[in-house]
This record gives structure tokens, C-alpha cells and sequence, in this order.
């Protein structure tokens, strides 16, 4: 497979295979000099329809750390204001030769017609409602690092999973881990069949102790049609993660940007539980393990894994 559209096409062997392979860039970090030559003289285009900080900073730079030559592209000030069509950017875009295309687009399904149209690999940065599975990945990497392993780990995600892409992915990836998953928010929240996943539903904190992972999310007001919470503060009073809901052992999540105050009180963002800016660290790492697993893993090998493992396998492709 060329491209990375969904975590779905992801087995449990490819997702540990990207993780190794971040850990490998982890260590690279840590050097004086931390670039690699592994995808000079190709091209890679980020191309964002949507407003991002964390996934685009991190994918640019990614790019840059791999030494690839870096084309990144914000529909606001584009062509796309002229009223250019997404299909006519590809195709502009494309006159680059680029190896890969990093696309976030509002509308579920862009990134695979992206695909469809352009010969470099493609690579779903968020498209519309319907997943993100690179923050997935950074998210399993976080978690591992920390706990070792996400068999039988207890992860309870909160807020507005309706309008989040982060939590369709995250609740493939962690059940492809082997977690237990519990979903809570309230019900005009909650899309319908979601047990499907393989996950509990509730619209109550009242067991949340049970966690040993709190994933928060935020509210997507910008999606929002319709009122779907009475209020924000009536919203904040019921499902906001305070000091005294957040016991001490357990750990805190969410994939930025916060509304302090709302889905989450300033203490504990600022609490030693909180995974947050170790998250937006593994972006880095992870999303240039994804560019060279995509790129360049049969090519050339990459740099010696700190514990001997073998080279993972590229995404897509048999163990």
C-alpha cells in the first residue's frame, strides 16, 4: 500500500513496525547534528485546507529533518480563494514531482480522491469527521513509552467524539493494541452504533477512576450546525477533567488545541500526568518515521534501532 488514508489498513505488526522506526528518529534527535539524508532530492507538499499548528509544523518539519525539499501550501492566501478546485491544486502541485502529499481537507474522503489523482504517496493529515491516523500513531507511541504496553490498559475517551476524527482513529488504534476502551460524553455527542468499535459507552463520569488513560477531547464548535450542549458551563460542570477528577496515577491525554476551562481545568493540563507535550514531541518523530516508511524504507536502511530490533516492514506490506 502507497499510501496512509486510514488507521483501519494498518494491522497491529505495521503499527509496532512505524513505532520501532519512530524510536529509531527518536534517537537521531538527540544528536548535534539531527538531520538525515534519507529523502534528499525528493519533494514533499503539505497541503492544509484547515487551520492546524501541531500537525503541520510537525509533518514540515519532519520533511526538513529527512532533508527532503519541503512545498507547504495554506488554502488561505492560495488559489484556492480564487476559487480553485481541489483536483486543479493536485494537479498544479503534481507539476513539482513530489514524492508525497500531506493533505488536511474538511471534507471525509479528500485525501484517497488525493490519492486517486496524483502519482506521489498520500498521506490523510485529518479529513473532515472521518479519521487522523497520524495523531492515532503518535498517540500509541506516547503511551507505549510510557506504559510499555497497551494490552489490557484501561483508556476512557471524553468530550465531543460526534465531530472528532482523532477519536475514530485513536479507538481503532488502541483496540488494535489490545486496550479496553470506554467512550463517555454527553448523548448528543455520542454518534449512534459506536459500540461497534469495540467500546462501552456511558454519558457519566461516575466510573472514570477506573481509568488508567483519560483521553479528553475538545468541543468542535466549528463543526457544530446546532446546539448540541445546553452551555458550555452546564458542559464543563458535568465531563470537564479538574484536580478532582483526575486521580494521581492516572494519565492525561489530548490532541491540542485545548479550551482551558472547558474539556479541561489549567491544573491539570499543567499536572505531572499530563501527557500533552510528549504527545506533540512523538508527532515529530512518528511523522518522520510514516514520510520514510512511505519513501524510503526498501531503499536504503535507516538509522540502528537502540535495542537491536530487526527493520520494521513498510506500511502496508507483510511482515
Amino acid at each position: 500500500m502507497r499510501h496512509l488514508l486510514s488507521i483501519e489498513q494498518l494491522s497491529k505488526t505495521e503499527i509496532e513496525a512505524i513505532l520501532d522506526r519512530a524510536e529509531s528518529f527518536a534517537e537521531v534527535g538527540r544528536r548535534d547534528i539531527k538531520k538525515v539524508p534519507t529523502l534528499r532530492g525528493r519533494t514533499v507538499v503539505t497541503l492544509f485546507y484547515e487551520s492546524s499548528t501541531r500537525t503541520s509544523s510537525s509533518f514540515e518539519l519532519a520533511a526538513k529533518r529527512l532533508s527532503a525539499d519541503l512545498v507547504s501550501v495554506k488554502a488561505a492566501g492560495s488559489s484556492v480563494d480564487k476559487g480553485e478546485s481541489l483536483k486543479d491544486t493536485i494537479a498544479t502541485l503534481s507539476a513539482y514531482e513530489p514524492a508525497a502529499i500531506v493533505l488536511r481537507h474538511p471534507h471525509a474522503g479528500a485525501a484517497e480522491l488525493v490519492a486517486r489523482w496524483a502519482d506521489a504517496a498520500v498521506v490523510n493529515a485529518g479529513d473532515g469527521k472521518h479519521e487522523h491516523p497520524s495523531q492515532a500513531l503518535l498517540d500509541v507511541y506516547t503511551l507505549r513509552r510510557r506504559l510499555g504496553s497497551l494490552e489490557g490498559k484501561r483508556i476512557w475517551i471524553v468530550g465531543d467524539v460526534l465531530h472528532s476524527r482523532v477519536a475514530r482513529s485513536n479507538l481503532i488504534a488502541f483496540k488494535a493494541m489490545g486496550a479496553e476502551l470506554t467512550v463517555c460524553g454527553p448523548p448528543a455527542l455520542i454518534p449512534r452504533g459506536l459500540e461497534q468499535l469495540g467500546c462501552e459507552v456511558t454519558h457519566t463520569l461516575d466510573h472514570l477512576g477506573d481509568a488508567e488513560v483519560i483521553y479528553a477531547l475538545r468541543l468542535q464548535r466549528e463543526r457544530m450546525q446546532e446546539s448540541f450542549v445546553p452551555s458550555i458551563r452546564e458542559y464543563a460542570a458535568h465531563f470537564q477533567i479538574d484536580s478532582r477528577r483526575l486521580g494521581r496515577r492516572q494519565l492525561l491525554m489530548h490532541p491540542g488545541p485545548v479550551n482551558r476551562g472547558v474539556e479541561l481545568s489549567g491544573e491539570v493540563i499543567d499536572s505531572p500526568q499530563s501527557l500533552i507535550a510528549e504527545q506533540v514531541a512523538s508527532g515529530l518523530v512518528v511523522r518522520m518515521a510514516i514520510l520514510y516508511e512511505l519513501l524510503a524504507a526498501g531503499d536504503e536502511p535507516a538509522p540502528a534501532h537502540g535495542n537491536g530490533a530487526a527493520p520494521p516492514t513498510r506500511i502496508g506490506q507483510p511482515a
